[in-house]
């Protein structure tokens, strides 16, 4: 649905900024892509390359294999019907009812007031603000600005919804509420849907590949399972670590907390599980083969494109050659284990 090719894009002024360095990436046809990066790696001017809101230095922006640099400004607003955008501050008009701005995108052409009537009555249902028609925005809660700007998006009804931090300006369970909005509008309408974000746990719960950008660049790309299972680049640990409270252990080490104090015979560790090993009874298993202790400090599981995958934080007693013979038995396993430190 969408190819980017050597897309690069430079600003200029009194600093000249490389917001987007040569980027190449495929967007598949309903497909939930995410697009992860820090403040300035790019990842807002990427995606107004695909609208071509700005348009690209070089490269090439093919939408169902129509390269978007190639059309006329005529052709060019015909192509941008395709495609639905949302924004992370709404960008409603406030002197306008939640109707009114919803099918301004289908004013001016043409189209016969029943017909705009009955696709405003759908577009409500389908967001869920049957009863918000002639309310105004200033009445209206964080998420619910946001599923008016969704239905705006989706009145002419495109194939490609674009993204732009949609979910910063709201509260965790508002986010939630609108990321799953989005996972039924992907289903029900097949939209292809392209998030941009900072927040992992966003890209997490339903986008299907990511690409982490730093500094204008992909710097990796993958399925969500491969990336949280076997992150290559150093940002993209980082990322992941704010979705999950193993990284507390390293807290625990620089403030010598009491907790995690080993006596001579003891090993502090942590296992990573991947898949079909989370659901072994590897702990109580290895605790009565190997004659050893295991106490758990704290762990962290989720469920990435329906696969487990987490960890644990244990202490581990015992004869340091049991103790050698559980962790291989343990690793033979598939469940990845660092010894963190020694007692």
């Amino acid at each position: 649905m969408i190819r980017l090719t050597h897309i690069s894009k430079t600003f200029y002024g009194k600093t000249t900024v490389p917001a987007v360095r040569d980027v190449s990436l495929t967007v598949g046809d309903g497909e939930i892509f995410g697009v992860i990066g820090f403040s300035g790696a790019g990842k807002s001017t990427l995606v107004r390359c695909i609208n071509m809101l700005e348009r690209p230095d070089s490269g090439e922006v093919l939408i169902n294999n129509q390269d978007l640099m190639r059309l006329s400004p005529r052709e060019l607003r015909g192509a941008r019907k395709n495609i639905g955008m949302i924004f992370q501050h709404f960008n409603l008009f406030q002197s306008r009812t939640v109707g009114e701005n919803i099918i301004y995108p289908l004013q001016y052409r043409g189209i016969p007031p029943g017909a705009v009537a009955e696709r405003l009555r759908e577009l409500l249902k389908l967001v869920d603000l049957s009863d918000k028609e002639h309310a105004y925005p200033s009445q209206l809660s964080g998420g619910q600005k946001q599923r008016v700007g969704i239905a705006r998006a989706l009145a002419t009804n495109p194939s490609i919804l674009l993204c732009d931090e949609v979910t910063s300006a709201l509260d965790p369970q508002t986010t939630q509420s609108i990321l799953g909005l989005l996972k039924d509008l992907n289903k029900k309408l097949g939209l292809t849907i392209v998030l941009i974000t900072h927040e992992m746990n966003v890209v997490k719960s339903i986008c299907t590949r990511v690409a982490v950008m730093e500094k204008g660049e992909i710097i990796e790309c993958g399925s969500i399972f491969d990336v949280f299972s076997n992150p290559a680049q150093r940002i993209t640990k980082d990322f992941i670590a704010t979705t999950s409270n193993l990284h507390k252990i390293y807290d625990l080490l620089r403030e010598d907390s009491p907790l995690i104090r080993l006596k001579p015979n003891q090993i502090l560790a942590r296992f990573s599980y991947v898949g079909r090993n989370t659901v072994e009874a590897l702990i109580s298993t290895v605790s009565i083969r190997f004659n050893i202790k295991i106490n758990i400090i704290f762990g962290d599981l989720d469920i990435i494109q329906e696969t487990p995958l987490g960890g644990l934080i244990n202490i581990l007693d015992g004869e340091g050659e049991a103790i050698a013979r559980a962790v291989q038995w343990i690793t033979d396993r598939g469940v990845r284990v660092e010894v963190i430190k020694h007692g």
